[in-house]
């Protein structure tokens, strides 16, 4: 496209560079601002809004006509693009487990290698459908004409109106202070979900009426099912807004160790990604081509310049081969890899790949025709397509666990796009100015061995970086011996344990929500009269804990509270509840028959004898 304004050939890499450059710097400048926004407003309308300008500006990206035109479209689209560090803060909202990162974090790339499988295939196929050359005149031109690089964007276009409509009926807001707000889309999206589902249940009937050649089968369940707890409506939360975080807060060592590493790799990758395409479309070093330069000339054999001269179709090809490895390589790698070597080992291995990888690249040209050069070319595409599908997600990973709190989450991450965004920017343009100058002189090598000096720099701090906790913390956590501890003192200081024992009388009775001494029990017995046998009762002790447990959690403790209440005997008991994770003793087997957590009656009911109080 950039061809098509008329630029000479040996300067389509420096405007290429530039276009990207400007998108970048526009996206560094917005990228705090949007991720405060994020803070404040909520993660959805952020996102809804960044898929709207990106929808937008590549529409008037496509109907450039000129330069100028064209740097401000991009500039534009950068300015309205925040989506990147956002959605980035959504998935560490919605997965705060260190252990679940890697799989989590490695969906936003593998959704971009996706797109890098189809986006360049749809380009190169849809781009300049009329064969226009540049600088060529047309009598009487059509639309396709006189915007030959339209109907990419228009394809395009349509995609993003697909993503803001799912996103408006189906995107939930993650930021705790908003979710329990008022969403109509998310109304919206449940009544078409209750919709389907009704028409589908009725097709299905349907169906089974048909199929079914028996009279009098049953239809319906004889007893419907109830509504689970998440169908059940909720009192939504407070929705307080809470102030936006300070930047002292943010910037800790480790987060600015984190964002200085995450800049530097974006600027290499994104210059190499920029300069790739320019490289490959560059005349080849076999050709009679003027801006071409021979290897050995001036006896010096590191002075050469020269490409592939593929066109923009094999060039898209070739994209979408490379879309294709990242993507087998994200979902099926880069996980369990990086669950079992750590992801901060992950990323030293990469940072210590990737000058190797830039050293190599131009010395490809020297190969003795097309198909070598395109093969080993894609080769060394593959080894990077591998470090950098590890570390930007590794690094993504660590930043998210240097944030001090989830509250200070959607800055960072706005920080992140904005220094990243400065390395995207620094990077084409620093590539494609070296392209120009190298290409000019005689040495193509110039951009590739920068970046590899570049990718030396940005591999220097990683060894200062240390990985984080994450936000799915224990905190909350209480070892079952300090809960049997607990259990065991408050026995004693109220005088039930062993006294009952010592007289060989039943112990205590520990049901939530009503704690009666040894005393009150046999006085209730007496007054009821002889208990019957164990099979003629129609409910048990543990059964009525297993009903109070289904309703709340699975294990509880007990802190002391008198009754104020006229005719209310003895020590009642306050049940507090907390979720524990693990427990070391048996379902049902507590110590002294006092359990945690209990069966359906299975095991050890309450009581000393192992039945119902101890008969």
């Amino acid at each position: 496209m950039i061809r098509s304004f008329s630029i000479p050939e040996n300067e389509v890499g420096k405007w290429a560079g530039i276009t990207a450059a400007i998108f970048s710097l526009s996206q560094a400048l917005m990228g705090i601002p949007w991720g405060r926004f994020s803070d404040i407003y909520g993660r959805k309308p952020a996102i809804l809004l960044g898929l709207l300008s990106t929808m937008l500006t590549s529409l008037l990206w496509g109907f450039s006509r000129t330069l100028p035109m064209a740097i401000v479209a991009r500039a534009l689209s950068g300015a309205g693009n925040g989506n990147v560090g956002i959605i980035r803060t959504t998935v560490a909202e919605m997965v705060p487990f260190k252990e679940l990162q890697p799989r989590a974090f490695s969906i936003m790339p593998l959704v971009w290698n996706i797109g890098s499988i189809f986006g360049p295939s749809i380009g190169g196929a849809l781009a300049n459908p009329m064969n226009v050359e540049p600088g060529e005149q047309v009598e009487n031109p059509g639309f396709f004409q006189l915007f030959p690089y339209s109907l990419p964007n228009i394809v395009s276009a349509g995609f993003f109106t697909f993503g803001i409509i799912v996103g408006f009926l189906f995107l939930e807001e993650t930021l705790e202070t908003l979710q329990g707000s008022r969403d109509y889309g998310l109304r919206l999206g449940d009544s078409l979900k209750s919709l389907a589902k009704t028409h589908l249940v009725k097709a299905q009937d349907v169906l089974r009426l048909r199929s079914s050649a028996v009279e009098g089968d049953e239809r319906e369940p004889l007893i419907k099912s109830m509504k689970t707890d998440e169908e059940l409506p909720t009192t939504p939360p407070s929705s307080t807004k809470v102030p936006p975080p300070t930047f002292r807060e943010v910037l800790t060592k480790q987060s600015v160790l984190n964002l200085v590493v995450y800049a530097l790799l974006a600027m290499h990758n994104m210059g190499y990604d920029q300069l790739l395409p320019v490289y490959m479309q560059y005349p080849s070093i076999h050709s009679d081509s003027p801006y071409i330069t021979k290897p050995g000339t001036d006896d010096n054999y590191l002075k050469f310049a020269g490409g592939f001269s593929l066109d923009h179709w094999r060039i898209g090809l070739i994209s979408t081969c490379y879309g294709v490895c990242g993507m087998l390589i994200q979902f099926f790698i880069f996980p369990p890899v990086a669950r079992r070597l750590g992801i901060l080992y992950c990323l030293k291995w990469c940072v210590s790949v990737f000058p190797i990888v830039y050293i190599l690249m131009p010395f490809t040209a020297l190969l003795p025709n097309q198909k070598w050069q395109v093969g080993v070319c894609f080769a060394i595409m593959v080894v990077k397509c591998f470090c950098g599908i590890f570390a930007f997600p590794c690094s993504t990973i660590l930043i998210t666990n240097a944030a001090p709190s989830l509250r200070v989450l959607g800055t960072l991450n706005g920080m992140a796009t904005s220094t990243s965004a400065i390395g995207r920017a620094a990077g084409p343009a620093i590539g494609g100015a070296m392209f120009t100058l190298g290409a000019k002189r005689g040495y193509v090598l110039a951009p590739w061995w920068t970046f590899s000096a570049l990718a030396v720099l940005a591999a220097i701090p990683v060894f200062w970086l240390e990985e984080g906790e994450g936000f799915g913390g224990d905190d909350g956590e209480v070892s079952d011996q300090e809960e049997v501890d607990e259990i065991e003192e408050l026995l004693r200081e109220d005088g039930l344990e062993g006294e009952a024992e010592a007289v060989g009388k039943p112990g205590p009775i520990f049901v939530p929500g009503q704690q009666q001494t040894v005393e009150h029990v046999e006085e209730e017995e007496e007054a009821y009269g002889d208990i019957g046998g164990l099979l003629s009762r129609t409910t048990t002790h543990s059964s009525a804990v297993l009903d109070d447990e289904t309703a709340g959690s699975d294990s509880f403790t007990v802190s002391d509270r008198r009754s104020s209440e006229a005719g209310a005997p003895g020590v009642t008991r306050r049940v507090s509840r907390r979720v524990l994770r693990k427990t070391s003793l048996p379902i049902g087997m507590g110590r002294e028959g006092i359990s945690r957590r209990y069966s359906s009656n299975l095991g050890q009911s309450f009581g000393t004898a192992g039945s119902y109080n101890g008969n």
